[in-house]
């Protein structure tokens, strides 16, 4: 039996939430699909230390999921997910249906258009726009003061941002660091999929972010740097969807090396997709993603 409140329906959330901050409490909130790693825990323990009430949500958006992807498959584990929240601890877990969430008639969408046009948003057409209309929902349900999103998903945490400044939400974004497997490879709900041969393919993509960085003072420009990664990540077992070098900013291509830049990768490993990314200044040491 968990310590932890679950709750399922947004309104009972949302009357939680007013109380607490009726009594002067500091919400923390920390949206994810479940299936939960170090990586989304490392999120849960900052607004443990930052935030007086800790919310995390559980809920597998359907509208991110385009028709031949994973959503059906999507890996499941409500009663282990509530016992690693209580290492934390998190307070209340938030836990919707769909129905609750996407009412039969609704018709409102909250989409952020030039930060989701390249990347991943090239190839995942609508992913973008289901991210930021549920997130914006959990917003508006979980009445946050500070929200934690992690680095890996760089292009969701950039379009986040965007959406939380155009449409004035009153809440803190932090961005969170990757946390790396034991091998480097970048923690993922989906690495459960990969069979141990094809989890050593994986490691190419670390292995591509590590070549980067240890090069990246020597390259004259982005191209360079797309070359160095192309090369470590071109082996059987690994199909590359993307590797490009943008502004850290805008994710518009990069036309040089003297903004900080991110290095993004997107690939599959049998019938999985990952990604990674690192920021890269010149300024400064390389920071790892």
């Amino acid at each position: 039996m968990t310590n932890i409140r679950v709750i399922r329906h947004p309104r009972e959330m949302m009357d939680f939430s007013d109380a607490a901050r009726a009594r002067g409490e500091r919400i923390g909130f920390v949206p994810t699909m479940g299936y939960l790693h170090e990586g989304h825990l490392s999120l849960m323990r900052e607004a443990r230390r930052r935030a007086s009430v800790v919310v995390a949500s559980i809920f597998v958006n359907p509208t991110q999921f385009g028709p031949n992807e994973d959503l059906s498959r999507y890996p499941r584990d409500f009663a282990g997910d509530c016992a690693m929240m209580e290492s934390v601890p998190v307070d209340v877990v938030l836990a919707p249906e769909a129905q609750d969430m996407y009412p039969a008639r609704a018709q409102t969408w909250v989409e952020v258009t030039e930060l989701t046009r390249g990347l991943c948003g090239k190839g995942r057409p609508g992913h973008f726009r289901g991210v930021t209309t549920v997130v914006a929902k959990l917003f508006n349900i979980v009445k946050p003061h500070l929200a934690f999103f992690g680095e890996k998903d760089f292009q969701q945490l950039r379009a986040i941002q965007q959406m939380v400044a155009d449409l004035n939400f009153d809440i803190e974004i932090v961005p969170m660091p990757i946390v790396r497997e034991p091998d480097h490879l970048a923690m993922s709900s989906r690495n459960a999929y990969l069979t141990a041969a094809q989890r050593r393919d994986a490691l190419a993509l670390s292995r591509a972010i590590a070549t980067v960085r240890e090069n990246f003072a020597g390259a004259q420009a982005p191209a360079d740097i797309v070359k160095l990664a192309t090369k470590v990540l071109s082996r059987p077992g690994i199909a590359i969807e993307y590797v490009e070098v943008v502004d850290a900013e805008t994710l518009a291509p990069a036309t040089s090396l003297q903004a900080p830049v991110l290095m993004a990768i997107a690939a599959r490993v049998g019938a999985t997709r990952l990604i990674d990314n690192v920021v890269l200044r010149q300024e400064s040491s390389p920071t790892s993603r």
